[in-house]
């Protein structure tokens, strides 16, 4: 489905559900109506689908470099190993005998804190991403926020292909088990809540179920990402 589809198909369920589109809003755009509580309230705008003969033209080059003036923090979202037969002795074993993976996880900085009660958070992982399809089958991750002595660990896991885990301590985080990366300055350990498309990527919603910090490394501040290079927090 196209985003035109997808516009078409977001205000029919809107109609459905009683909220005024181009075809049922109010022949007076201006017209206000009487709260419960006799104030005035607006009138829901009027929605339709966008054609896309409307849509600007954009380059993906300038969409980077604006965007890219938002400074985020960085983190490394892993999750564990798959549970196979022979787990129970530490020795992980696939179809006909072949070694199953070992934990996944990825660099990301679209990562965000979204609801409080219940306690949410979001990150956002591209459709292409090989490291999700893993994620997605565990059912749980740990988001671990890294530290400014963190640049060379954000590299390595940023790379697709490689032994993300070589030579990587960690531990196994509280309820999920996924890693939780020794020196991140933060972890919180979640089991996945919901997944929505965005365009080219997925937004994963994620339900905390423990989360923590480490002290010590949150003494050298956080690891910055900024037009393209990582930088230090300097108040």
């Amino acid at each position: 489905m196209g985003h035109a589809g997808m516009a078409a198909a977001a205000v029919r369920y809107l109609r459905s559900v009683g909220a005024p589109t181009s075809a049922t809003a109010p022949a007076t755009p201006h017209a206000t109506a009487l709260g419960p509580d006799h104030a005035a309230v607006p009138p829901r705008p009027a929605l339709r689908a966008v054609r896309e003969d409307e849509r600007a033209p954009l380059d993906p080059a300038d969409f980077r470099a604006v965007l890219g003036h938002f400074a985020s923090g960085v983190t490394i979202i892993t999750a564990p190993a798959p549970r196979t037969a022979g787990a129970e002795t530490g020795a992980e074993t696939g179809a006909g005998g072949t070694t199953a993976p070992g934990p996944a996880g990825f660099a990301c900085q679209s990562f965000a804190s979204l609801s409080l009660d219940p306690p949410l958070v979001t990150f956002m992982v591209a459709r292409t991403s090989t490291t999700w399809p893993r994620i997605a089958r565990a059912g749980v991750f740990c988001i671990n926020i890294l530290g400014a002595g963190q640049e060379a660990l954000c590299r390595a896991f940023a790379v697709s292909g490689a032994d993300k885990f070589a030579g990587v301590p960690y531990t196994p985080a509280p309820v999920t088990g996924s890693p939780r990366l020794t020196g991140a300055m933060a972890w919180i350990d979640c089991a996945i809540q919901a997944v929505h498309t965005g365009g080219d990527h997925l937004i994963v919603v994620g339900r905390v179920a423990a989360l923590g910090t480490d002290p010590e490394a949150a003494q050298a501040g956080p690891l910055l990402f900024h037009r393209g290079t990582f930088g230090r927090f300097s108040a």
